[in-house]
């Protein structure tokens, strides 16, 4: 029987393989401070024909629970999966001419481990930590999508949701 001892994980063992990346630490390009820091296309994913899936962790720290700025994509659904602690997030139905429904805006706590797939043109945006300091949450888009087909609109104050 062939024996093979383990392997420290290393970029540069693991590169004739594939590619990996720390979800929950990373260390890479972000976009955006705290309280939203988004560390973009952080593992890719050919899926075969012209479609790479692109991996990046949004990591939102506590801040206070109102919805200030939502966001669609009209060219793709979006993958939510909080990692390490669960997470609130806003929805609200797509809209054929680009105004956000406010008052269809419902908020929903998504448990750390529970992956959330959100049809195209839903509105949405960057999950709130729920009872914890930190989320680090796992966002899965077409690779640049949120540099391509990313529709991002800031709430007036007067038409915001709280949510507790």
């Amino acid at each position: 029987m062939r024996k093979e001892k383990i392997k420290e994980l290393s970029q540069k063992a693991f590169a004739k393989y594939g590619s990996y990346a720390n979800m929950i630490n990373p260390d890479t390009v972000k976009m955006g401070a705290e309280p939203i820091e988004f560390y973009r296309d952080m593992v890719r994913l050919d899926l075969g024909g012209r479609t790479i899936a692109s991996f990046s962790v949004c990591r939102v720290c506590k801040r206070p629970p109102v919805v200030d700025v939502t966001e669609f994509h009209n060219y793709t659904g979006e993958g939510i999966l909080p990692l390490d602690a669960d997470a609130c997030i806003h929805v609200a139905p797509a809209t054929p001419t680009g105004e956000v429904p406010l008052k269809k805006i419902e908020i929903f706590r998504v448990p750390k481990g529970t992956f959330v797939s959100l049809y195209p043109g839903v509105w949405h945006h960057a999950p709130f930590a729920h009872n914890a300091g930190v989320a680090n949450v796992l966002i899965v888009l077409p690779e640049r999508t949120y540099a391509q087909d990313c529709h991002v609109t800031e709430i007036a104050e007067k038409d915001r949701t709280e949510f507790a």
